[in-house]
């Protein structure tokens, strides 16, 4: 790394400094009884959401942390084998476009407690799905309100389209057999694309097949390429400066998707001529699902000009199934944050925590906690990597004093053929 980001990366290293403030009392209710006064039907009430959190002390840092909407805010808790566990207490039980503006209103009072600038949408977690129509309009109604909260400092660190929970997306959005599908889902990035954000991300939750036996492998992955062909020009002609990413993930819910791995995107954009238009948005838990783990699909991204965003979470290694938990293992983010650290630092992409509450956590100041210990873990990370660029630093005369000191090295046998228990 040049001197100068090494310089820079010192400076703002000395400058981190994350502090957890325990509320008292330690858990909030999640009832929202009679005391939310006029307005909270409409979604225009503007009381606390959280009053039983502080605001979190302030830091600074290079590492760009965001908040994902869908699972701090639409998280419940359910699982394929349970129902919710968890209503927090802006919720009604509705899905109504009172009860999205609610919802905005307790992201950004959340946002502001817990010293974080940028947050992470799909438009369907944000507004109520309808007719296209239908749906334009409650998006533009939310966004608005959004807007208008967020003032001159916060920002969507990115933007996406949820193609992938409708029934109709259930052959994929761009890969699918239906022209149909094809064009709605055209439609609905385009109007994701144009709400702003610093970047925007592709992710093909459905883009994949289950069996070859009935798929044209060949022709859905050329349809796929027309459709980020398609969004790239859109991108030039709307004027929208920020980054295209796509967010590799292997199987859960289709049996393979064509975005497997970090490898096998940059492969898919290089045989495409896509490889200068988008970077990858690498997601940690993914990694694992692709029987990697996170710091090889992030060396790989980097060493192929790729390395763009990181959803920061991760999965357990005993669980085989995407469980998007908060990253706390401080000796894999000292692996994430080297080859951040390699990369030059990640800006104007971050990290997003993409990471939910376990099924079994329902109180309110459980979403601070973790977010507050996931920041604390990258920031340790960071702070590892600073030591390891430290160590690193003998000079030729150094070095050549250690030979002359301790002489001739002794080469030990790799004992490739024993076999170690």
């Amino acid at each position: 790394m040049e001197g100068w980001k090494l310089l820079l990366f010192h400076f703002y290293l000395n400058q981190v400094s994350f502090t957890l403030i325990v509320a008292d009392p330690p858990t909030c209710p999640v009832n929202i009884g009679t005391q939310c006064g006029d307005g909270y039907d409409s979604g225009e009430w503007k009381g606390e959401f959280f009053p039983c959190i502080p605001k979190i002390k302030k830091y600074e840092d290079w590492m760009r942390f965001s908040v994902a909407f869908w699972h701090t805010f639409r998280g419940t808790g359910g699982d394929p084998f349970g129902a919710p566990t968890k209503m927090w207490p802006c919720e009604d039980g509705t899905n109504s476009l009172a009860m999205a503006k609610r919802r905005m209103r307790a992201n950004f009072e959340f946002l502001e407690k817990l010293g974080v600038d940028r947050w992470c949408f799909h438009d369907r977690d944000i507004a109520p799905d309808g007719s296209t129509h239908e749906s334009n309009s409650n998006l533009d109604e939310v966004v608005a309100l959004a807007k208008e909260l967020q003032g001159k400092k916060i920002r969507p660190l990115w933007g996406t389209a949820q193609l992938f929970m409708h029934p109709r997306y259930m052959h994929g959005g761009t890969t699918g057999p239906d022209l149909g599908v094809y064009a709605y889902a055209a439609a609905q990035v385009k109007k994701a694309m144009e709400l702003g954000g610093e970047n925007y991300v592709f992710w093909g939750g459905h883009e994949g097949y289950q069996t070859l036996l009935n798929t044209d492998m060949e022709r859905e992955l050329d349809h796929m390429a027309r459709f980020f062909e398609a969004s790239i020009a859109y991108k030039k002609k709307i004027g929208f400066s920020g980054t295209l990413l796509i967010k590799p993930k292997p199987k859960e819910p289709t049996k393979h998707q064509y975005d497997w791995d970090a490898a096998t995107a940059a492969n898919f954009l290089r045989k495409y001529g896509l490889i200068d238009e988008f970077k990858l948005n690498i997601e940690c838990n993914h990694a694992t699902l692709s029987g990697h783990s996170c710091h090889h699909e992030l060396e790989t991204a980097r060493i192929n000009g790729l390395l763009g965003n990181i959803d920061a979470n991760t999965g357990d290694p005993q669980i085989g199934w995407d469980t998007d938990q908060f990253l706390m293992d401080i000796g894999e983010a000292t692996l994430v944050m080297l080859s951040v650290v390699r990369n030059g630092g990640l800006a104007p992409r971050g990290f997003n925590f993409d990471a939910k509450l376990l099924r079994e956590s329902t109180d309110v100041e459980d979403l601070f906690i973790a977010h507050v210990a996931g920041m604390d873990t990258l920031a340790r990370g960071l702070r590892n990597v600073a030591k390891l660029i430290e160590a690193g630093k003998d000079d030729f005369e150094l070095l050549e004093g250690k030979a002359m000191e301790w002489g001739e090295p002794e080469v030990l046998s790799a004992k490739q053929g024993v076999q170690i228990p």
